[in-house]
């Protein structure tokens, strides 16, 4: 049983022992309700310091929330009230756009003690973790990765509340907090404003509260004038905190009105402190003018300290031989047909390299540094592609029946047609929606995120510890998972509704973590890949396990009508019929075409 705790500040026993009794709905000391709004029980007070509010815990159910009040001695000032009001306001305009890195808004009420007093309460997500102030007095200091790692997740998340026309006007570390998964979630709204010509004109009647916070808010936003590119100094003012260990207002040298800084870091390269320079610019005109400028700095920051590694100059050997001598034609002319084993084509302008396994059942498969896929229509070309667009080991994706792309970790690709950011770490896995509109991408942030393809809009994020995904094969589902890593002990997938983000169920039993999974074309069943296990076939709607195949596989992918299963691991692939777990083996390969 949960403590229940009286929020009336003249209770003189808020703990009152009979308070704990869930039936109770009045507090045995003073009489004050404990119910608040008919939701809410607050379990304990957490801080009674924090700004404005009053900072309790409080359930709804066995949900733990944080509910502030305002403190009773501004209740009677209106600018005061109007900044709390805003905290919620702003908090449910972010959230109502499904934005990531902030407290989730949930409720705002005014509550009435047994005096007849009111108080206002703002009730939102508890933030399980610390802020980075505390973080700070710890002695943890920022490492090079971690630093460009922060900066790109705080500056997402800033870059989504901009694109929404607010301004935060107080970032600090006491206002962000690390969660216990690492991830970054900036807080305190109330003193957020919205970026309107009606504000820009309040601006200039001198009629905006000045929000000022020592060390960290520059020189126009103290004078009640903040712009956007204020929250940029403060953001560099908080990652010299966080990397110096030193408050800002410590390094500030009155006497000679220098701020010395850089003189007191290690070990970080001087592109990186050139951008914070940049950010804490005195005159806002001359700091980054928006989001963009900041997280393409980081990119080139990026790449300089991190090289992508050089391309492949030889192309991988074939390791299927051909069974029987074809006719020497050029390949540049011919490739395949249904009826006399080729199709014309015409000869390509640029120089291309197609891939081309055929076998005698009308299957046409490939494999190129891990990108599998296959479809039973006898005649097709599956995709062709640059081959100097492949780096490094890639991974399974949706395809369109165009079949446009290719694989989730392409570098760099003539078909861009557009760049969506919105992850903290590098994209992992992507997969179109069967119709075309949507795009999930899955990354090392532990984000899986639906973007509207057409305009790039974020349309819903699924958090948890999975970096892959995959749709259902009619779009209303979408299923999760982690790829193995050296630490990974089990990583279950998870089945989740897409319209509302409902999480439907868990399938566990995947040691050593799960590679790659398939839809079956009915959406009934999933295929399970990974490096030390059996594949195995589960019953999506149960979970239940219906069949394994012998021998571990990293990719897998099922024929359009979902009698054929094919897996691949140390290139080679098995196509399985699935109801007999027949193999058919690389021996009925036919044809295999390199053009150039």
């Amino acid at each position: 049983m949960k403590n229940c705790y009286c929020i009336n500040p003249y209770c003189r026993e808020p703990n009152h022992p009979s308070n704990n009794n869930t039936q109770t709905k009045f507090c045995g000391s003073c009489g004050s309700i404990l119910l608040l709004n008919n939701k809410y029980r607050v379990s304990r007070l957490l801080s009674d310091n924090s700004g404005f509010g009053i900072i309790y815990e409080a359930f709804a159910g066995f949900n733990s929330k944080i509910l502030k009040v305002l403190q009773e001695k501004w209740n009677n000032d209106t600018k005061a009230v109007e900044l709390f009001r805003r905290e919620y306001d702003v908090l449910l305009s972010l959230t109502q756009q499904n934005i990531t890195g902030i407290p989730q808004a949930e409720d705002y009420f005014q509550y009435q003690n047994r005096e007849g007093k009111i108080f206002y309460c703002l009730v939102m997500e508890k933030v399980e973790g610390i802020d980075l102030e505390k973080w700070v007095k710890q002695d943890n200091k920022l490492h090079q990765k971690q630093a460009l790692n922060w900066l790109r997740e705080v500056t997402l998340i800033l870059d989504k509340i901009h694109q929404q026309n607010w301004f935060h006007r107080d970032i600090k570390p006491a206002n962000i907090m690390k969660r216990n998964n690492g991830k970054l979630v900036l807080i305190d709204f109330g003193t957020a404003r919205e970026e309107t010509q009606t504000y820009y004109q309040k601006v200039k009647g001198e009629s905006i509260t000045g929000i000022n916070s020592p060390g960290y808010t520059p020189n126009e936003q103290q004078h009640g004038q903040a712009v956007v590119q204020s929250d940029f100094f403060a953001l560099g003012r908080t990652f010299v905190h966080l990397l110096t260990g030193k408050h800002p207002s410590d390094l500030y040298d009155a006497l000679n009105d220098e701020f010395k800084w850089r003189g007191e870091i290690k070990d970080i390269d001087p592109l990186f402190l050139d951008l914070i320079d940049h950010l804490m610019q005195r005159l806002p005109k001359h700091r980054p003018k928006n989001t963009r400028v900041i997280l393409e700095k980081l990119d080139e920051i990026e790449k300089k300290i991190n090289p992508p590694p050089k391309p492949i100059k030889k192309p991988p050997q074939v390791i299927a031989k051909i069974p029987q001598p074809t006719v020497k034609q050029k390949p540049s002319q011919v490739i395949s047909n249904k009826s006399q084993g080729v199709i014309k084509k015409k000869t390509p302008k640029k120089k291309e390299h197609i891939f081309v396994r055929v076998i005698k059942t009308g299957l046409i498969s490939t494999s190129i540094f891990g990108v599998l896929a296959f479809i039973l229509v006898e005649g097709y070309v599956l995709f062709k592609y640059k081959y100097n667009i492949l780096k490094n080991f890639t991974y399974p994706i949706n395809l369109l029946y165009d079949f446009k792309l290719l694989s989730s970790d392409i570098r760099s690709s003539r078909f861009l047609d557009k760049t969506i950011r919105g992850h903290s770490k590098s994209v992992n896995s992507v997969a179109y929606s069967p119709d075309g509109k949507y795009l999930a991408s899955g990354s090392w942030d532990n984000t899986v995120k639906i973007w509207e393809v057409k305009t790039g809009k974020l349309i819903r994020t699924f958090e948890g510890d999975f970096s892959s995904v995959a749709y259902s094969p009619d779009g209303r589902y979408l299923a999760t998972y982690r790829e193995p890593d050296f630490d990974t002990i089990e990583n279950p997938i998870k089945i989740w509704e897409v319209k509302t983000g409902k999480l439907l169920r868990t399938l566990k039993g995947h040691s050593k973590g799960v590679h790659s999974i398939a839809y079956s074309p009915d959406g009934k069943y999933l295929a399970i890949s990974n490096w030390e296990n059996p594949v195995k076939i589960r019953e999506v709607k149960t979970g239940k396990l219906i069949r394994t195949f012998e021998g571990y596989s990293i990719l897998v992918a099922y024929s359009l009508d979902g009698k054929y299963l094919a897996t691949e691991s140390e290139n080679t692939i098995k196509i399985w019929e699935v109801k007999q777990e027949n193999w058919f083996g690389l021996s009925q390969v036919i044809l295999i075409v390199w053009y150039q």
